[in-house]
Order: structure tokens, then C-alpha cells, then sequence
């Protein structure tokens, strides 16, 4: 199966200035998941997608191909889907057969090691059309415990006739962490979506993670990187 890793890094952020190419102790942080996709035996390239030239020549560092993309889908609106299907488009009319991509954002820099081929193997094995990495919602945070404003009533947002009362009958939730999408190359082109009809997902809950917004969140990754060595 021909699973194709990308990564994409934009020039701008407003919220942490070049924070693809900022130095998160000593690396630059799109160095984190460069490494991590190279470590791969599972992806058969792996592409540093960017309109910015000196985030691609930072990409020449590694043994990875660039991909520049054009300069109307690296806005502030525009979504992750828009460029990775692009791209794709673009492989294909190169008569490049992919089965898939593996979607691996820059901002979620921490990956355990082997983290990429457990999701391709589970990925393959469940015959999924994606799956992503996810992490689960703590008791105190799950929606089954959650409520929604309704015109100023308090009603329960996910629909039920009452409350799941005890913490132990509480279903597990997860939320997407951002660390890893796989899909399919047909769901990508005839749905313009990572989610397929059906998606699995890898748990990383007990994994380091940070995902990069804010310099609050750099300062978290950088307290983090010390507490691992």
C-alpha cells in the first residue's frame, strides 16, 4: 500500500511568528516531525508542503522531497483539506499511484517513537478509510457530563432523557490531538474531507503533548522537552 506522508508548514502565524522554523530548544520545530516521519518504514515519501522558501530550504536539510504550494492556499482561511488535496491532485496527474496520505502537522511535535507505523499498521488491518490519533476527554470534561444554552435553559448536549449519574458508566470520549490523519486518496478527492465512512483511531493519551497556538503553548513544549530528557 503506497501511503504517502506530508507535512504542512506555512510561512505566517499570527499567534507564535514563524513558528514552523522557530527554534524549540535547539531544533527547529519542524525538525520534530520531519524525524518522525523519516523513523517511518511505512510512508514510501514524505513531502514538506510550504509556500515559503525558507522553510523549504530547511527541508532540504533532510532526506524528504518539498512541495511548493501555491501562494492563494497558505491564508489565514485556508484549511488543511484545500492543501493537501491540491497537492494530491497535482502527484496524480504525475501518474503517481497513492493509496493514501498520512497527514502530519508540525504543531503536534511529539510522536513516540514507532507511533507513525502502529497507526498505518492499524490503519491497513481495519481496513479503515482514515484514522486519526486521539486522546481521551477526562471524566470532568466529557460531553455525556457537559450542557448547551438553549435561549438561557441548561439542557444536556449530548441528547438524553437524564444525566449519566456515575462517573464509572460514563462512556470514553476522545478528542483529535492533531498528531496524525491517514485517509484514503478517494475520500480525500470525492469527499474533500480526512474522515471517511469509516475511521479508526490510535490512542495517545499517555503520550507527551502540546499543540503549538499560542507562545503559552511554546513555553509548555519547551518545560516539556526539559522534563523528557
Amino acid at each position: 500500500m503506497n501511503i504517502i506522508g506530508i507535512i504542512p508548514a506555512r510561512g505566517s502565524s499570527k499567534g507564535i511568528p514563524g513558528k514552523n522554523i522557530k527554534t524549540l530548544c535547539h531544533r527547529p520545530l519542524i525538525a520534530f516531525t520531519i524525524e518522525s516521519a523519516l523513523e517511518s518504514n511505512y510512508l514510501t515519501k514524505v513531502f514538506l508542503n510550504s509556500e515559503d522558501e525558507h522553510i523549504l530550504q530547511e527541508g532540504e536539510n533532510y532526506t524528504i522531497e518539498n512541495y511548493k504550494r501555491p501562494f492563494q492556499l497558505a491564508q489565514d482561511d485556508t484549511t488543511s483539506i484545500a492543501v493537501i488535496k491540491e497537492q494530491l491532485e497535482n502527484l496524480i496527474k504525475e501518474d503517481q499511484n497513492i493509496d493514501a496520505i498520512c497527514l502530519l502537522q508540525p504543531t503536534t511535535p511529539f510522536r513516540r517513537k514507532n507511533l507513525i507505523d502502529d497507526a498505518i499498521t492499524k490503519f491497513k488491518a481495519g481496513n479503515y478509510d482514515s484514522l486519526i490519533s486521539v486522546r481521551e476527554i477526562p471524566h470532568e470534561y466529557n460531553p455525556y457530563w457537559s450542557f448547551s444554552d438553549r435561549d438561557g435553559t441548561l439542557e444536556l448536549t449530548v441528547e438524553r432523557k437524564q444525566i449519566v449519574s456515575r462517573r464509572q458508566d460514563l462512556p470514553k470520549t476522545y478528542h483529535r490531538d492533531g498528531a496524525i490523519y491517514i485517509t484514503k486518496t478517494e475520500v480525500i478527492l470525492e469527499k474533500s474531507s480526512f474522515f471517511g465512512n469509516k475511521t479508526g483511531f490510535i490512542d495517545t493519551t499517555e503520550d507527551p503533548y502540546v499543540n503549538l497556538d499560542t507562545m503559552e503553548d511554546w513555553i509548555k513544549a519547551e518545560e516539556l522537552i526539559k522534563k523528557l530528557k
